[in-house]
């Protein structure tokens, strides 16, 4: 019982268990249960799926503000909506990989899966990191915030229009160096084929590298995400339970919005101002002498942001008819 109480990066032992077993039990009942087998989801499994998430993770909020405080609870919600509008962007990209490597709906939650476990660890890694950095150096946190204004200036004028994956130098240098399948062999990631002297040796698929491609840009997104979330909270416990608590629900946002990408083009503006928002509060706190921002405000302008984003994006594309992403049909492939 001591070691349960016991703290962990200023959380106790137990808190940290029980976020661990509950995110556990989500995975195993998500793949286990809701998808043992690979098949097409549609526009109403996927918005229940969302729902079910968004709740799932709000509710979590809940019970932090129950077992931390009103300025805890305010923080997560505030953290989780912050990741969860930038894995809004995130389907962007993942919509051009998928459709670039011809990957068919019926196969596309399986890479998902599997990259939100790379995705967990990675952000477990990046945060760790990032903790260590600024519980050693304070000054580390105004370095995040000046990055933050500086890449939500970048995005708000950057080309919006998707890049081919095969351009990478990530992909580049992994077609050079492994094995590669031309075509898919259905939902699996490597295969036993013989090769130019008749040995059965293993190849990646297509699958494989559209996961890599996955995983890669979430690396890339981390770079914004994590320094905005330092910049609203240092608690580690908070950071990371919000960051995964708005990753989980990725898979299923995607399904939901793929489709209807095109109908939220102003999105990038709205995530841009908001980047440079948290960047900008961490400097307005230092200057005010607030020992931090205050967080119902920090909330308040975050929500703001996002509904301005979408409210305008929905209604400058109404009428716009969707469009799919990618691939409908295990018989499409390439």
């Amino acid at each position: 019982m001591e070691f349960l109480a016991a703290e962990a990066l200023g959380t106790p032992v137990w808190m940290w268990l029980a976020f661990a077993g509950f995110v556990l039990a989500l995975l195993a009942f998500d793949l286990g249960v809701l998808h043992r087998d690979n098949h097409e989801i549609g526009a109403r499994e996927s918005l229940v799926m969302s729902g079910g998430y968004l709740a799932i993770g709000l509710g979590f909020g809940a019970w932090v503000w129950s077992q931390l405080g009103p300025q805890a609870g305010l923080e997560y919600v505030t953290g989780f909506l912050v990741e969860k509008s930038l894995a809004l962007d995130n389907v962007f990209v993942i919509a051009t990989i998928f459709t670039a490597f011809a990957v068919p709906r019926a196969y596309q939650h399986r890479v998902l899966f599997w990259g939100v476990l790379g995705v967990i660890v990675l952000r477990g890694i990046m945060i760790g990191l990032g903790a260590t950095l600024v519980a050693r150096f304070e000054w580390v946190l105004f370095v995040f915030a000046a990055f933050l204004v500086l890449m939500g200036a970048k995005m708000f004028f950057a080309d919006a229009g998707p890049k081919d994956p095969h351009d990478s130098p990530v992909y580049r240098w992994l077609a050079r160096h492994i094995r590669l399948t031309p075509g898919l062999h259905e939902h699996r990631f490597f295969v036993r084929q013989p090769d130019a002297s008749g040995r059965l040796v293993w190849f990646a698929t297509p699958l494989f590298m559209a996961l890599v491609m996955v995983e890669i840009a979430d690396v890339i997104f981390a770079v914004d995400s994590v320094p905005a979330i330092f910049a609203i909270t240092t608690d580690p416990y908070i950071v990371y339970t919000s960051n995964i608590f708005a990753i989980l629900g990725l898979r299923a946002l995607y399904f939901a919005l793929a489709a209807v990408i095109a109908r939220f083009a102003y999105l990038k503006q709205a995530l841009a101002s908001l980047l440079v928002f948290i960047g900008g509060k961490v400097f307005v706190a230092e200057a005010m002498g607030w020992e931090k921002f205050p967080a119902p405000v920090s909330l308040a302008v975050t929500a703001a942001l996002l509904a301005a984003g979408i409210g305008w994006s929905l209604w400058k594309t109404r009428g716009l008819a969707p469009r799919g992403s990618g691939p409908a049909r295990v018989g499409q492939q390439g």
